[in-house]
């Protein structure tokens, strides 16, 4: 249910902001000091009279930003911000302001943005887009106050109106799909889509299947047919009841339609913003192998014999590689003692990059025959570390810390000063040696 995510992210949201506090010795023109230590400006009055007290759940809209950077604004949710009103832990706060404001009212509040950084959010050192002691805003529409027990009336009512949205949406399914749907005793329908042959799995089976997951709508939420299938022990938890039902019912060779009622899946809780509360799931499921748990260990360990024989190949042959480049790309340098190919294309003129320091570098990857990986320019946003600290592979430890702001490189990174042995994915499998276009940003003093 879209109201109890948003509900319980905010909870915990809000349980951070209750920490910022307003500064009684920095007045903020235009904006009146309350009793309270808030610093708030009205926009409009409402007509009500009443104010939250601790424990409502009160409802509104908020945007809250600096000078010239907007953060964040409700506005760009599917619904308002919904959330428990608890005791102000320090004068001026935010909730300070909430519980003098009354439903209607429209007022912007301020607080120190240090205060929001260095005291809520827990980080050590304000980022530096912040100026220190500059103000943060938060514009605030009160919406409505509810009492918990009417906070807890209207989500029963909700949920009671989403079951029985469920069981109309399910029956219509069913009767759509004909006389082909069998109803087992549990609740659960099932289609036989295509007949398997052999026997039915027996707890202790391991079986090899793919499957996908949907709303009755349609809208897919997982599958593996367009990728490897699954080994699933039988008999074990896996995924819904319905499920790990339904998946007993194939054969080898067969294909299976799932039909899972919410009381089979996920009921009343639902699974995240993907499964909304009393929602019937739809699998498809197609037993490839039932094989043993032995049989499973054979086959990884003759699959992680030919992944070392991989590895050992690269290896061998990572030398070579990186002698193929050097010679097609006419480099004259020398490696540097730890194996770095460090060779300037254009030498900067600012700070000099030091361990320590935190640098902006934007970069190209290519794999040694050339093929571009990944580049921080297709985002238009540089890559932030701290040099020195092992944030980044040795090789960029090494390689930024030879250039100043301003310069631009290419880094020849052996494997040894890569990711080594590890394998990455398909595009950096074991022993690949790296080539990087980097150019130094800037040097953060």
């Amino acid at each position: 249910m879209k109201k109890k995510f948003l509900l319980g992210v905010f909870m915990s949201f809000s349980m951070l902001l209750m920490l910022i506090i307003s500064c009684s010795r920095s007045p903020y023109p235009g904006f009146e000091a309350a009793e309270n230590g808030v610093y708030i400006k009205y926009h409009e009055r409402g007509d009500a009279t009443e104010t939250a007290i601790l424990n409502d759940i009160v409802t509104l809209q908020m945007k809250y930003y600096l000078d010239d950077t907007t953060l964040f604004e409700s506005s760009m949710l599917q619904e308002p911000l919904r959330f428990p009103m608890i005791e102000a832990t320090f004068e001026g706060d935010l909730y300070a302001a909430l519980l003098q404001m009354h439903v209607g009212d429209s007022a912007t509040v301020v607080v120190p943005v240090d205060s929001f950084y260095l005291v809520t959010a827990g980080i050590p050192e304000l980022p530096e887009f912040i100026v220190p002691g500059s103000p943060m805003y938060f514009d605030i529409r009160f919406l409505s106050i509810q009492t918990e027990a009417e906070a807890l009336a209207e989500e029963r009512e909700f949920l009671a109106q989403m079951k029985k949205e469920e069981q109309l949406l399910l029956t219509d399914y069913v009767l759509s799909l004909g006389d082909k749907v069998e109803k087992k005793a549990s609740g659960l329908y099932i289609i036989q889509e295509k007949q398997g042959r052999g026997r039915m799995p027996t707890t202790g089976d391991v079986l090899r299947l793919h499957f996908s997951v949907a709303t009755l709508d349609g809208m897919e939420l997982f599958s593996t047919f367009n990728r490897e299938p699954m080994d699933i022990p039988y008999g074990e938890r896996f995924d819904t009841d319905g499920f790990d039902e339904g998946i007993g019912y194939l054969q080898k060779g067969g294909k299976l339609k799932m039909i899972v009622p919410s009381n089979l899946a996920f009921d009343s809780v639902g699974r995240g913003q993907m499964v909304p509360p009393y929602t019937t799931l739809v699998y498809e499921a197609e037993l490839l192998e039932i094989l043993s748990k032995e049989a499973i260990e054979r086959e990884k360990a003759a699959q992680r014999k030919v992944e070392e024989a991989k590895a050992e190949k690269a290896k061998e042959e990572e030398a070579s590689k990186i002698q193929s480049y050097i010679k097609r790309e006419n480099v004259t340098v020398s490696p540097t003692a730890s194996g770095l190919y460090f060779i300037e294309k254009e030498a900067g003129t600012g700070t000099q990059a030091a361990a320590g320091k935190e640098v902006k570098v934007h970069y190209t990857l290519y794999n040694i025959e050339g093929r571009k990986l990944q580049s921080s320019l297709d985002g238009g946003q540089p890559f932030s570390f701290t040099l020195g600290q092992r944030q980044v592979i040795q090789g960029w430890d090494e390689g930024i810390a030879l250039m100043k702001a301003g310069g631009k490189a290419t880094l020849l990174v052996p494997s040894s000063l890569a990711y080594g042995a590890t394998d990455r994915g398909q595009d950096i499998p074991a022993y690949s040696p790296l080539v990087f276009e980097v150019e130094l940003i800037e040097v953060v003093e």
